[in-house]
């Protein structure tokens, strides 16, 4: 037991100082994170959890004072092997389905399959997979998926704690330090974010642990357990798969249409969002803990499930998409396009009444304003610079006309020239 809060509390401040020194390097090489348009934010925080976590770990495994066991070992090294894939991600923006072929091969290695039998093992390879993927999707905004993954594996450990699986439940006592450490960073407005790195890792970490808890029980009772534990994820991939289905827009292409951009579109805040992810994050995972350790029946998982269909189906009505501001601009331009050809070719057919036009509207501008009476004090200084045509050649007696004066004789003189 005391270990268990040393190395929490060492695993939290370990977090919180590698998140710190992790961003310069993010910073000066680039690797960012566009969050709300304009802010970028550094990707190294998930290394600094997984850092945190498997050190701590390590040590008390090698130290003798809190051992993991054989299946926790592989566990653990399998969760650093995809949140080495997920840091590959981050760097080099992999295609996603690499990240899909690696971890469900991780995912292979930690099945127990003795206790689960082969068509169960393999069906949780694919949950294991799928709620890594879920994790990596819930990093889409400020504090969403450290806060969900701090009320997770508390409520993973307890599942553990219940099959007296130790070095288990230290495991997840540990990463969920880690994860509180990392909090500090990423609570809104966040200076540093989780990335594929320490989403796949936190989702993989996180659905092979209740994998290896649950198994060994009646397996529909424990797909529900399992459903329970990871609602708010699971609920966010089947809001976006649905939505960009309905929209017909491709499913791997990124968009605001999570959760979290749904819930500000409400007009929560940042910090309104992750409370209330979190809160319903803790209500989901509690009714998983309580059906798991007999406490409540098993058909409380459906109220788990038809809640979070509830949510997918309301947040579907929210209006995220569009039209794309590109295409707009592009649309107007070729509007302005074929205005301008219909305006050039009406003037080319109609040139008698469009010249008659044009030569109203010049006259218009070239008349004098009635304000501009000559004489008037204000006559100097706003009066046109050209004169019209009537007052050029038909002078009206009494006005001094400006600019250099031409005699009769020689413009009788132009004309007789000129023909």
């Amino acid at each position: 037991m005391l270990y268990g809060i040393v190395a929490a509390i060492t695993a939290l401040f370990l977090a919180a100082v590698l998140a710190a020194l992790l961003r310069v390097p993010a910073l000066r090489l680039g690797l960012l994170d566009r969050r709300q348009r304009q802010r970028r934010v550094p990707l190294f925080g998930g290394a600094a959890v997984v850092l945190a976590t498997c050190l701590v770990a390590v040590a008390g495994d090698w130290t003798g004072i809190a051992p993991l066991g054989d299946g926790i070992e592989v566990l653990l090294a399998a969760g650093g092997a995809v949140a080495a894939l997920g840091l590959a991600a981050d760097v080099w923006r992999l295609n996603a389905r690499f990240l899909v072929i690696g971890t469900a091969v991780a995912a292979a290695f930690v099945v127990p399959y003795g206790d689960t039998g082969v068509v169960a093992g393999v069906a949780g390879v694919g949950w294991i997979t799928f709620v890594a993927l879920a994790f990596r999707s819930l990093d889409h905004a400020d504090g969403v998926a450290g806060t969900v993954g701090v009320v997770t594996a508390f409520g993973v450990a307890a599942c553990a704690a219940v099959e007296v699986m130790d070095g288990l439940a230290v495991l997840l006592s540990v990463f969920a330090a880690a994860l509180t450490g990392f909090l500090m960073h990423n609570w809104p407005p966040a200076r540093v974010a989780l990335g594929a790195c320490g989403s796949l890792f936190a989702g993989f970490l996180l659905a092979a642990a209740a994998v290896i808890a649950r198994a060994g029980h009646d397996s529909v009772a424990g797909a529900g357990v399992l459903v329970a534990l990871t609602a708010v994820a699971a609920a966010d991939v089947v809001l976006v798969v649905l939505s960009r289905r309905l929209a017909r827009r491709p499913l791997l292409r990124g968009g605001s249409d999570h959760l979290a951009h749904r819930l500000r579109r409400l007009g929560l805040t940042a910090q309104g969002v992750t409370v209330l992810v979190a809160v319903a994050a803790f209500a989901a995972v509690l009714v998983g803990v309580l059906v798991h350790a007999g406490w409540a029946d098993a058909r409380a998982v459906l109220w788990v499930a038809g809640g979070a269909l509830v949510v997918v189906l309301g947040m579907l009505r929210v209006a995220v998409y569009g039209p794309p501001r590109a295409r707009g601009r592009r649309d107007r331009r070729a509007r302005r396009a074929r205005t301008a050809g219909a305006a050039r070719g009406a003037g080319g057919v109609g040139q008698g009444a469009g010249g008659g036009l044009r030569e109203a509207r010049l006259a218009g501008r070239s008349a004098p304003r009635p304000e501009q009476r000559p004489g008037s004090g204000s006559a100097s200084v706003y009066a046109p610079r050209r004169q019209s045509e009537d007052q050029a050649h038909h002078p009206e007696p009494g006005v001094r006309r400006t600019g250099r004066s031409v005699s009769p004789q020689v413009n009788a003189s132009l004309r007789v020239r000129n023909g």
